[in-house]
This record gives structure tokens, C-alpha cells and sequence, in this order.
């Protein structure tokens, strides 16, 4: 198992940045695909951003493509989200999601992830 904890939302101003984290703790943290999900107030969860788990391939929903980076750093077992130049639209809480899985595969499915972390809120004013 493997435990995931996000860090780093906060307010915003529209076209500001902030960086994400998630920290995971238990089972090797480079056996992990991992994604960022994100679910506004009345809306689905969706997809963010993904990466394998050796991090050498990502993906992106389209709405955040250009703005947004995904990154991992293995031997401090933790992933990142840098977002730029936020929008309002992007107000929700976002979460950070791990799955077991081939070395270079990612994914956007978050029906695949089978741990999640506990959520936190990034809110963009206009």
C-alpha cells in the first residue's frame, strides 16, 4: 500500500502560479504510476495530469496543456503540479492518485487509481 498526502493549494489571482506536491509514504513510491485529478463543486472528478512511473512520459487534459506541469522526484518519493497562469476555471479541490503498473505507462482513468489522497483546495479569483 501507499499512503498520498497533497500540499501547496491556496488562493490565487487569476494568472498567478502555484506548485503542488504529494507526498507518498509506504510501498516504493517509483512502483507508481501517478495522476492529478482535480473535482469542482456540482461537477465529475476529471483528469489533470499523469505520469509513469519512471517519468519519462506524461499526459495532459487539454484545458491544462502548456499551463500546468507534472513532475516526480522518486528518491523523495513525492510527484508535483506546477500550474501557471491560472484561470478560474481551475478552482477545485485537486487530487494526487497512484496505481501499480508497467514502467512506462500513465493514465487517465481515474478508475484505474486504486489510492488516493485526501484533497486540497486551489481557488483562482478573477
Amino acid at each position: 500500500q501507499v499512503q498520498l498526502v497533497e500540499s501547496g493549494g491556496g488562493l490565487v489571482q487569476a494568472g498567478g502560479s502555484l506548485r503542488l506536491s504529494c507526498a507518498a509514504s509506504g510501498r516504493t513510491f517509483s512502483s507508481y504510476a501517478m495522476g492529478w485529478f482535480r473535482q469542482a463543486p456540482g461537477k465529475e472528478r476529471e483528469f489533470v495530469a499523469a505520469i509513469s512511473r519512471s517519468g519519462g512520459s506524461t499526459d495532459y487534459a487539454d484545458s491544462v496543456k502548456g499551463r500546468f506541469t507534472i513532475s516526480r522526484d522518486n528518491a523523495k518519493n513525492s510527484m508535483y503540479l506546477q500550474m501557471n497562469n491560472l484561470k478560474p476555471e481551475d478552482t477545485a479541490v485537486y487530487y494526487c492518485a497512484a496505481v501499480e503498473g508497467p514502467r512506462r505507462h500513465y493514465y487517465i482513468d481515474y478508475g484505474r487509481y486504486n489510492y488516493w489522497g485526501q484533497g486540497t483546495q486551489v481557488t483562482v479569483s478573477s
